[in-house]
């Protein structure tokens, strides 16, 4: 499920956007709001969206003023903009941020809707992700060899894209309708690895990433990449990698802020 953060400052505004999210986008879940650009801005400090839809003219900081910080913090974030004005200005200022779609208020349903389809495309090749994960039906009908590949590639896909979300293999077993102990066995023999290990080695490269493309505290890195704890992250951090999560971000620091 893709993070979606609304940045609006009309309640009502606000509270629709969630419900056409809701209704009409289901990869996508919103997952923060704000009211204006210095509540996003405090948001984004401990969490890191997927995607941004944003207002430009709000109280206390605009939607521009807004997007030249949080490309600074995130140059990848997918923005998207609605804005009552379609003067050429904001139009090419919000190019030079690099803003994936501006669309105009009233906002057209399907607009915005085809906007969130097109950013789900790009933040799937991102993540490696091309379906939803299979289902006991569908095993049986695909039966094994190249086919069992298939459904182990995609339950790999779907750790990538719930990273942050409960991956316990009893979970993942329960939303494919398979034993746990059998989907487990599967995975070792098409992997060559436990289950585990593999959660663990995605989870450890999500923390990397996000201690070298972002500013977020420790502690925040350690949420986003599913980790228990602060403590638990820093302990498997050192483990895997002979450093701290704070020496391993030291080394890039100079180079990206």
């Amino acid at each position: 499920m893709y993070k979606v953060l609304l940045v609006e400052d009309e309640t009502v505004i606000r509270q629709g956007l969630r419900e056409l999210i809701h209704q009409s986008v289901h990869s996508f879940e919103v997952t923060g709001e704000a009211a204006n650009g210095s509540e996003a801005i405090a948001y984004l400090k401990a969490d890191m969206p997927d995607v941004m839809i944003t207002d430009i003219r709000m109280r206390e900081m605009d939607g521009l003023v807004m997007m030249g910080k949080v490309k600074q913090m995130y140059p990848e974030l997918i923005v998207i903009i609605l804005s009552g004005y379609g003067e050429f200005v904001y139009a090419q200022k919000a190019i030079e941020y690099g803003v994936f779609k501006y669309l105009l208020k009233p906002i057209e349903r399907h607009e915005l809707v085809a906007a969130m389809q097109k950013a789900q495309l790009l933040l799937d090749r991102k993540y490696g992700v091309s379906t939803s994960l299979p289902t006991a039906a569908n095993l049986e009908q695909t039966g094994s060899g190249g086919d069992t590949r298939k459904i182990i590639r995609d339950i790999r896909e779907y750790v990538k894209r719930h990273i942050d979300g409960d991956l316990r293999l009893q979970t993942v077993a329960s939303q494919v309708s398979l034993n746990a102990t059998y989907l487990s066995q599967l995975f070792k023999n098409e992997t060559g690895v436990n289950y585990s290990e593999y959660v663990l080695e995605v989870r450890m490269e999500r923390a990397k990433w996000l201690l070298v493309h972002t500013q977020l505290k420790i502690y925040d890195v350690a949420r986003l990449s599913g980790h228990q704890s602060p403590k638990h992250f820093m302990l498997v951090f050192k483990q895997q990698t002979g450093q701290t999560a704070g020496e391993y971000r030291d080394q890039f620091t100079d180079a990206n802020f």
